[in-house]
């Protein structure tokens, strides 16, 4: 059983990749603060603003500067809706080596530039599933390292650094609502938190179409969906790993889930209230607050993680609800 990242190891990488990426601020969110009343205080940490635009390049960072010289000469490759992707060229070309990466045809075409854009060389496949196999066949055949999206303990490392942050800039808070997609965001952030903040509830969110990780709660064991059926591409994970399955199991207080109303209104709402423009993954801990936490939290001090936003005006404008209902 894995006991995770220590804290003195999760210090020890954020130093060693502090040029690489920036500590994104928090925000005490006055507005939803005011909108739910009863003495809730709403403080965001803001990691839509981290190079790259998401948190994947701190567990990518962790994953590929761990490589051997040799297998650096060769290259990494990995598979990615889109945030993965680029955060593993990102990662890739900063410390010297190739990422030939797997994203499905149906990315968002601003996140396929993007991915270029660091030097990535993108293939297409037709699903997730099919996906996930390229890259390993491209593992196999080329010999490139597969960093993978959301297990091991890079990735929980690297997402460790997040949670660090947030307890040093936060101090005492109550709860933090995290998105869940395969499950490597939550394990690495909670098992941070809860060796700095054993008392603060860590609560997770998933989108309806995608709940691989209540599933495999429930299970007790790494459970796999047929299919993505939501507009949280990026939370859209088709199976969840053992690894982070297990942080998740020991450290993670309660799993809620939001529907696509909920976060397309929830992404009008931030729009039209905070002034920014973010993917339904982002939306996801602000929607669980408006919705099935909302009584739950009333009068705690909740964190709200913000986890990126790479998403073009035309993506967001088709799926953001400007809903003035929502009270």
């Amino acid at each position: 059983m894995s006991q995770g990242p220590t804290i003195e190891e999760i210090r020890g990488l954020r130093a060693a990749i502090a040029d690489d990426i920036v500590t994104t601020p928090v925000l005490r969110c006055a507005a939803l603060e005011s909108l739910l009343g009863g003495g809730t205080r709403v403080t965001a940490k803001l990691e839509f603003l981290q190079r790259t635009g998401t948190f994947k390049a701190r567990g990518a960072l962790a994953t590929i500067r761990s490589l051997a010289p040799a297998q650096l000469q060769i290259g990494v490759t990995a598979v990615s809706a889109g945030n993965h992707a680029i955060a593993t060229a990102f990662a890739a070309r900063a410390l010297g080596t190739t990422a030939r990466v797997v994203m499905t045809r149906s990315a968002n075409p601003a996140r396929v530039a993007a991915c270029r854009a660091y030097g990535g060389d993108v293939v297409h496949a037709d699903d997730v599933h099919e996906a996930f196999a390229l890259a390993e066949r491209i593992r196999e055949e080329e010999g490139r390292y597969l960093v993978q999206p959301f297990e091991g303990p890079g990735i929980a490392l690297g997402t460790g650094t997040l949670g660090l942050e947030i307890c040093e800039q936060v101090g005492e808070f109550d709860c933090l609502i995290v998105p869940v997609g395969g499950g490597g965001l939550i394990a690495g952030v909670a098992n941070a938190v809860k060796q700095l903040r054993p008392a603060c509830q860590v609560l997770g969110v998933e989108p309806r179409g995608a709940d691989t990780m209540r599933l495999s709660l429930a299970a007790g064991e790494p459970q796999r969906i047929d299919r993505v059926r939501t507009i949280a591409d990026s939370l859209g994970a088709p199976f969840a790993m053992p690894y982070s399955f297990e942080l998740a199991r020991r450290h993670v207080d309660r799993l809620v889930l939001v529907d696509d109303d909920q976060l397309r209104r929830t992404m009008g709402y931030l729009f039209r209230a905070m002034k920014i423009a973010v993917e339904p993954a982002c939306a996801a801990s602000t929607a669980a607050l408006l919705w099935p936490l909302r009584d739950a939290l009333r009068g705690k001090h909740v964190v709200l993680l913000m986890c990126g936003s790479n998403i073009d005006w035309e993506t967001f404008a088709t799926q953001a609800e400007f809903d003035d209902r929502i009270s």
